[in-house]
């Protein structure tokens, strides 16, 4: 404890200008040298507990404070330069503290700016997003990472891919699924690459669900991933090796902006090929016919998880070959939206996905349940929505199961193609749902999380509506 040393000169210089004392003055009340109180003050020499305790009986500090004031303020300086437009500014997080330590009321200034910013940001983003429904493009919801660019990429186009379906169904032997597919796939890698594969407990793999060393030609898929898990991991890598060139082919049609964007991409038409492998277009799509789109029934036939049929379901749109319109949406249980996909593109600016009411939230809670609904969009569009959770790798010891939330939907009048038609009360009304809560102008809603941009608040001090941010 005697041995204790803090760093705290600026916030001493604080306290010495908060009670109008000179160097000379505050040096000769806490029994030290003016030039010493000089380092101290420049943090060129420590407090040590002596000095807290002198400090605390004389000026009443409060020691707690003195000793980590600036910490929370930090923290937040952090998340404002890790912000993609500031994120190249600073090398290390050693000029946050200095600042944050040296000068608080400018690290509060920047603070207050920076969520000024943000909040700016999200209302350009909501106008537009207003605007592009009345067929305006304004630019103002660019993205600002690869990531971002590839999100709005293949949300907003067909997520079939043409090259990639007839490689895959070039490769694949008729009638080649589940556990067939999966010796198929061992006896390729061997015969045409000398690659074996060998599955792997959590604690020998513990951050990765599969990798290749391409020095002893192994492929090592982790025991973390179910059986049907571990089959689409060892179809993606075999996609790498088998689908270069169609895979290259899709990339070429895609305007992207950086050669992260471009990896991004490839990484993702890579699984894509794995899920056309484990479901040929042509099976899948006389499946969906014969189970009437029976997503559970398709998940047993092709062995698969439920996941990826759904995900199956969205990638028909081949010219001729096309499946119904049904498009996914993925959540987790912070209301982050994973994925957006279609056939035709994900319906954004109709069904948007932010909206608290949709049933994709409530699945979360209900695990493993399959939930059917109409909704129904602000402009009158109905939708019927399959939710159901599902559950990601096999979590070692100490970790929590990551879970997430699929919504599949398709428009309500296609409704009675599908086994779901038997299942759903069609008598019941929709649930009434919005792009999300800034943009929606639905009145008396109690799921409502934020104000709408479009109205003014109904600030009646002699009424209590359902919702704090009930508007005119």
């Amino acid at each position: 404890m005697a041995d204790q040393k803090i760093f705290a000169g600026p916030r001493i210089r604080r306290i010495r200008n908060g009670l109008g004392l000179t160097q000379s003055a505050m040096a000769a009340e806490i029994g030290v040298s003016a030039s010493y109180l000089n380092l101290i003050e420049r943090n060129q020499r420590p407090l040590t507990v002596q000095l807290l305790l002198k400090l605390a009986a004389t000026y009443d500090v409060d020691l707690e404070a003195l000793k980590g004031e600036a910490a929370g303020d930090q923290t937040a300086l952090k998340e404002v330069f890790a912000d993609p437009l500031l994120s190249g500014e600073l090398p290390g997080n050693e000029e946050l503290y200095e600042i944050a330590e040296a000068a608080p009321n400018a690290a509060t200034g920047i603070l207050k700016l920076y969520r000024a910013y943000k909040e700016s940001q999200n209302r350009l983003s909501d106008l537009s997003a207003i605007l592009a429904q009345e067929g305006v493009v304004t630019g103002v919801d660019a993205p600002h990472l690869p990531s971002d660019e590839v999100r709005e990429l293949f949300e907003n186009r067909p997520y079939c891919f043409p090259w990639i379906e007839d490689a895959v169904q070039d490769f694949i032997p008729e009638r080649t699924y589940g556990p067939e597919l999966w010796v198929f796939l061992l006896d390729w890698l061997r015969s045409k690459h000398n690659i074996t594969v060998q599955k792997l407990p959590v604690h020998v793999m513990p951050q990765h669900l599969r990798r290749f060393d391409k020095h002893t030609l192994r492929l090592f898929i982790s025991d973390r991933l179910s059986p049907v898990e571990q089959l689409y991991e060892l179809a993606a890598e075999v996609t790498l090796l088998a689908f270069p060139m169609a895979i290259q082919e899709e990339l070429n049609l895609l305007t992207l902006s950086s050669d992260e964007a471009q990896r991004l991409v490839r990484n993702e038409l890579t699984r894509y090929a794995a899920l056309a492998m484990l479901m040929p277009y042509g099976a899948f799509l006389r499946g969906t016919k014969t189970l009437k789109s029976d997503v559970s029934a398709l998940a047993a036939r092709f062995g698969v998880s439920f996941e990826r049929a759904a995900m199956r379901m969205t990638t028909l749109n081949r010219p001729n070959q096309a499946g119904l319109p049904f498009f996914l949406m993925e959540v987790d249980h912070a209301g982050n939206i994973l994925r957006r996909s279609g056939v035709k593109g994900y319906p954004k600016a109709k069904f948007g996905g932010s909206c608290p009411k949709l049933p994709v939230y409530q699945a979360l809670i209900q695990p493993r349940q399959i939930q059917l609904d109409l909704v129904e969009t602000t402009d009158s569009s109905e939708f019927f929505v399959l939710t159901r959770s599902v559950d990601g790798p096999q979590p070692a010891l100490g970790e929590h199961i990551r879970r997430t939330a699929l919504l599949l939907g398709c428009a309500a009048e296609h409704l009675s193609e599908t086994v779901y038609a038997e299942h759903l009360n069609i008598d019941k009304d929709p649930i009434p749902t919005g792009t999300s809560c800034r943009l929606c102008e639905r009145q008396g809603c109690l799921s409502r999380a934020e104000a709408p941009v479009t109205r003014p608040l109904g600030l009646d001090e002699m009424t209590t509506g359902l919702s704090v941010f009930d508007f005119n």
